[in-house]
């Protein structure tokens, strides 16, 4: 089993990245979605997380307001970690059940935003880091998901770097351009990977 941590800043294009590999054969293992569903209503982590951050954070249906909850977490370093505190445990309990039901000689992505700021690279055999200028990440953020220009760099200054990032890299997959030129870089990029899983 070839373990392969995937990151990326916000915008930078890394789930693109992601579900490219996927339809290639890769097992993905996404840490938001599993992070989304450790929290969904009726869980143990939305329990913990209203305890902490109040019923405020909810929307009218139970479940958890994600932008409200950012926009607490993401002012405030502290609270950002109490909210990680109790999220991450329960993530990694579940990426522990999915990585035992893949095959001996999977090719396992690991789709991990904070890969970098929670210093996971040594977990992983290979780390590949999917890189956009900010300006770029910027630009996108606000195109494509309708963010206000503020609320991206507020996130980008709560993540790590885009020098700190390539610096954990083994493997960089540009994405300044369209995405059809996305497409020839997941092909090597599987390739190298394929030859790695042998190796």
């Amino acid at each position: 089993m070839l373990k392969v941590g995937l990151t990326g800043g916000i915008g930078s294009g890394k789930s693109e990245v992601s579900r490219r590999l996927a339809a290639r054969g890769a097992v993905v293992i996404d840490a938001d979605r599993i992070a989304r569903e450790v929290v969904e209503p009726g869980t143990e982590g939305l329990e913990r997380i209203v305890a902490l951050f109040g019923p405020e954070i909810l929307r009218e249906d139970g479940s958890l307001d994600r932008g409200k909850l950012g926009s607490i977490v993401f002012a405030d370093s502290e609270k950002l970690a109490s909210l990680n505190a109790i999220v991450h445990p329960l993530v990694a309990a579940r990426v522990a059940e999915l990585q035992s039901q893949a095959d001996e000689d999977a090719i396992v992505v690991y789709d991990v935003p904070l890969l970098v700021e929670n210093n996971l690279a040594p977990m992983y055999d290979v780390v590949i880091v999917v890189d956009a200028a900010d300006e770029t990440r910027v630009g996108r953020l606000v195109r494509l998901r309708g963010m206000t220009e503020a609320d991206v760099r507020t996130r980008l200054a709560a993540q790590a770097s885009r020098e700190e990032r390539l610096r954990a890299a083994d493997i960089v997959v540009p994405n300044e351009g369209p995405l059809e030129e996305l497409e020839g870089r997941v092909d090597a990029l599987w390739a190298d990977l394929a030859a790695r899983a042998k190796a």
